[in-house]
């Protein structure tokens, strides 16, 4: 219990550690390769579990804000990086990566992340949550159907998989909740936190199989990818910032991390193999300007929002 509590106050500093030795020890990444989709599972349950339902219908008072945040980041954001990706030529497997990854829902690590730089974890939170909810329903229609993406899967088995990788997890969250006492759950939540960290950490190991190999044999195309994601990140995160501007730079700011940071698990996830190799590499790339961000953007932040 007291390693994980550890684990959950050092936890920016394991997920950057984590991400480096799973591409620089190749038979760390090996040996968790195949517990991606388990690991994504346990991550979203326990994250679930963290979920007060009380405290989010509370944060519900706000239901515009909540949403047009939703409508930006499931509708308006993939549209705007379509146009984008098509205005810069990027009309193949990269151009696809960079819609896709747009249509994702907000990375479930997203409340600890604004809290971790200083921003608001409310909003955060029900953001994170409501667009996990809803991107079974949202993404595979806007990647397959009006952006015709060959991702090697119909439509309805794209929906399938990813509502069995959110809802699982939430039924699962739903009935621990129903049988353990609610004072336990607080009181043993700061060990699920470092929990939630180190599934973090095995799943970053995971992504990063074969990743140094491809790195020494397409340095250029890896490194080229890579920077792409760092834009794709930064990029959203930058444009939605300014699109909420009028409500506040502090939450503005929140949308903002939200929007950059997408959960790029559940597709790796839920994708078949026959995936193009190169829209799976940048998923994973992604990984880094995730896994980094509460570092990079910490000085940035700090100057930026409100005293």
């Amino acid at each position: 219990m007291r390693f994980l509590e550890w684990s959950a106050r050092r936890g920016g500093a394991l997920l950057a550690v984590g991400i480096f030795a799973g591409l620089f020890i190749p038979p760390l990444a090996a040996a968790f390769r195949d517990v991606v989709t388990i690991t994504v599972a346990g991550l979203m349950t326990l994250v679930l579990l963290r979920v007060d339902p009380a405290q989010v219908v509370a944060y519900l008072r706000r239901p515009v804000l909540v949403a047009a945040l939703t409508f930006w980041l499931l509708l308006a954001m993939p549209v705007l990086t379509y146009a984008v990706a098509m205005a810069a030529g990027l009309d193949g497997p990269l151009g696809a990566a960079l819609v896709i990854s747009a249509t994702g829902c907000a990375a479930t690590s997203s409340p600890a992340f604004a809290r971790m730089v200083g921003l608001d974890g409310e909003i955060s939170l029900v953001v994170a949550v409501v667009t996990t909810l809803l991107v079974p329903f949202t993404a595979p229609p806007l990647a397959l159907g009006l952006m015709g993406i060959d991702l090697a899967i119909s439509l309805t088995g794209l929906m399938m998989r990813l509502a069995l990788v959110v809802g699982l997890p939430l039924l699962i969250s739903i009935a621990i909740r129903q049988a353990v006492a609610a004072s336990t759950l607080k009181r043993v939540g700061p060990a699920v936190d470092g929990a939630v960290v180190w599934l973090v950490v095995l799943y970053g190991f995971g992504v990063m199989d074969g990743m140094l190999a491809r790195l020494i044999a397409e340095p250029s195309w890896v490194l080229g990818d890579l920077a792409l994601a760092f834009a794709g990140n930064f990029g959203m995160n930058a444009v939605t910032a300014l699109a909420f501007f009028a409500a506040g730079k502090r939450l503005a700011l929140a949308g903002g991390l939200l929007a950059g940071n997408r959960n790029m698990a559940l597709y790796l996830a839920v994708l078949p193999a026959a995936t193009d190799d190169r829209i799976l590499l940048f998923f994973a790339l992604c990984q880094f300007p995730l896994f980094l961000s509460p570092f990079l953007l910490r000085p940035v932040y700090a100057r930026l929002r409100p005293a």
